[in-house]
Parts: C-alpha cells; structure tokens; sequence
C-alpha cells in the first residue's frame, strides 16, 4: 500500500480526569480539553461527544473545535463520525460525494485512523463542518445557515412532531451563523412556502428559493433514498447576495439499500416524488415538475449507474478495509463487511427499476 492510500492517522490524547468527565453523562454537550496529534502536528482542542441517539452506541462520535491553534487547515471545527451502524462504512461519504457531482453543496469527508490515549479506536469519517468556513472555502457570499434539527424542519405550519400548529416558525432549525435578522428571513420564507397563493406560487416562490439547486438536492435524496432526508439530516444556507436559500445534506450513513439501524432497506420504499411542504408544492406546478423529472432522468442515465458508481465504492470499501480488520468494534464483522459491496450494486440495480417505472407519476 503506498503512502497515497494510507488512511491519516489522528491521535487523540485526553487526561485521565478529563477522559473521565467525559464519560460521566454522554448527554452533556459541554466539551472537555484534549490534545489531537495529526502528521506530527500537534493541535489544542476541545472535545465532545456528537449526535442524539449515536451517543449510546459503544463507538463514539467526536465533534472537535480546534483551539490553539484556532483553525486547522481552514477549519474552526470537525465532526468524527464512528459509523457504527453501516457495515461499509462509506456510506455518509458515498452520498456526499454523489450530491456534490449532482451540483449540490455538500460537505468535504475523508476516512481517518484514530487511536485515544494510545488504544486503537478504529476507522472513522471527518466530515467538514457547516459553517463560515465552508462558505469561505468554496468561495460562496457570506450568509446565514441553519442546522434541521428535528422534524418539524419540515417548511411547513404544523408540526411534524405533535400535528399541532407551530407556536414558532423556526422550530425545528437552530442558526449556526448569522444574526438575528436572519431568523426572520428563515420565518419570511416558512410563511410564504405556505402562503403564497397557486396562481402565483411558481413566480414568487423563485425570490425565495433557488429552486434549480432544491430540486437537485431532492433528486440526491431519492437516489441515496435518506428518508429522514425530507424533514432533517439537512442544513438551509441563505445566500447574501441573492438572497436565496438552497440545502445542503447531512447524515447520510442510512442510505444506499440500509436504514438508521443498519439493516436492509427495500429499493422502493422512500417515494420518487418525495414528502415535505415545499417539494409538494414545486412538484404541483408543471415546469418545476418537468424541469424535476428530467434531473433524474439525465442522472438515471449517467451517475446513478452500476457502472458509474461500483468502482467508487470498491476504491472507498479497498481503501479502509486494512483498517477496518484493526477496528476494535468492527474487525469481528468483516464477512458482513465483504458483502457490502453486493448490497450497494443491488440496492442500485433495484432503485433504478423502481425509479423508471415511477417516472409516468412525473409525466
């Protein structure tokens, strides 16, 4: 294996009080101090736990925000992801790399090799945080982001959570930049999605929306079939100059043929024309429908192929597997971890016979 298709080794270093701190309440987000060593770099940091219901499994994920110095590589903060419950453990990569050759922002991963306090943690996921600096890095006007926190990150008046009327039009989003007046941008574009009268929806909802790019990341949805992907598992950026909001994905290791708990998920079952307030809306008007369907029609023909997407997944599933035998809470699955790569190439064959006979829905 030469030096290029080595995984980046990160050692993490965290004193014992501290280590022990971080135990106590798995729940507590208040990070501990620690030390992150990468390619003999050694970095100050603060470390805590990340995610809700990832946080009982045995693996953790990590969320690191880089103290001294303040930024790494460009980056205030990342997220380390165990992967616990995808046998490939590619997943979350697999997508985002497939939403960005669709066109839509997504966030930079790579897969790391961690050891703790010198004991083996095994493969994980370093996926970029969204924030500032992932607009900078792209180049992208300053704006405001939102993380969908819950299910009522739906675009809708009625809770996803309780079916009743939202006492606030920003449940479900907690900002992670910008200021104030942002929110009310975030409240203006919720009341209008549901507002705006079905005469005038396709003219209006364009002030609001970049619709080119929703309907991209929507068409990344179905392909990778994220059913939470609709409602949450998203971050809103607004543009600043434009004045748009477009998505950006987030969490996708329950995708490609698998559910949140790992186990196999029927090619059919998220819908071709998806569920949420606002795509319900742009898909009942003709051109947004049509301009939709031949999106997944053109990427049906070109990356949502066998042919396109196995030698990506045989590369990444190459690439971690000597890794993955050294992986303390993983080595003893590699059989189930071998046949992954037939569960993607047949989730993709069935997704796509799905998809084409679903396509007259479109019409």
């Amino acid at each position: 294996m030469d030096e290029a298709e080595k995984l980046p080794q990160y050692k993490l270093f965290i004193k014992p009080f501290d280590l022990k701190e971080l135990r106590r309440d798995i729940w507590i987000n208040d990070p501990i101090p620690a030390q992150l060593t990468v390619g003999g770099k050694r970095l100050e940091i603060d470390l805590s736990y990340r995610g809700s219901h990832i946080r009982d499994f045995s693996k953790k994920s990590y969320q690191i925000s880089f103290y001294k110095p303040l930024k790494f590589k460009g980056a205030k903060q990342i997220h380390l992801n165990a992967e616990f419950k995808d046998p490939s453990m590619i997943r979350n990569k697999l997508s985002f790399d497939f939403f960005s050759e669709l066109g839509v922002l997504a966030p930079q991963t790579h897969h790391i090799f961690l050891t703790q306090n010198g004991k083996v943690e095994g493969v994980y996921l370093e996926i970029e945080s969204v924030d500032e600096n992932f607009l900078k890095k792209r180049n992208l006007p300053n704006g405001s982001i939102f993380y969908a926190v819950d299910g009522d990150a739906n675009f809708s008046l009625m809770s996803d959570l309780d079916k009743e009327t939202k006492k606030s039009l920003e449940l479900g989003y907690e900002r992670k930049c910008g200021s104030k007046l942002d929110d009310y941008y975030l409240q203006e574009l919720i009341y209008k999605i549901n507002t705006i009268s079905n005469s005038e929806f396709e003219k209006e909802i364009s002030k609001f929306v970049d619709v080119e790019k929703y309907l991209r990341w929507i068409a990344g949805i179905i392909f990778t079939s994220n059913y939470d992907g609709f409602v949450h598992n998203y971050a809103l950026y607004r543009n600043r100059e434009t004045g748009l909001f477009e998505v950006i994905p987030w969490d996708y290791d329950a995708t490609w043929g698998r559910d949140v708990n790992g186990k196999r998920m029927e090619a059919n079952y998220v819908p071709i024309d998806g569920f949420n307030t606002l795509t319900a809306r742009l898909l009942d008007v003709d051109r947004f429908r049509k301009q939709y369907r031949s999106l997944l029609v053109s990427t049906l023909n070109h990356q949502f192929t066998v042919e396109f997407m196995i030698p990506r997944v045989e590369k990444l599933l190459q690439l971690i597997r000597p890794y993955v035998k050294q992986d303390p809470y993983k080595k003893q699955n590699m059989d189930d971890f071998d046949k992954e790569l037939a569960v993607i190439t047949e989730y993709i064959e069935e997704r796509r016979k799905y998809l084409q006979r679903k396509l007259t829905k479109l019409e």
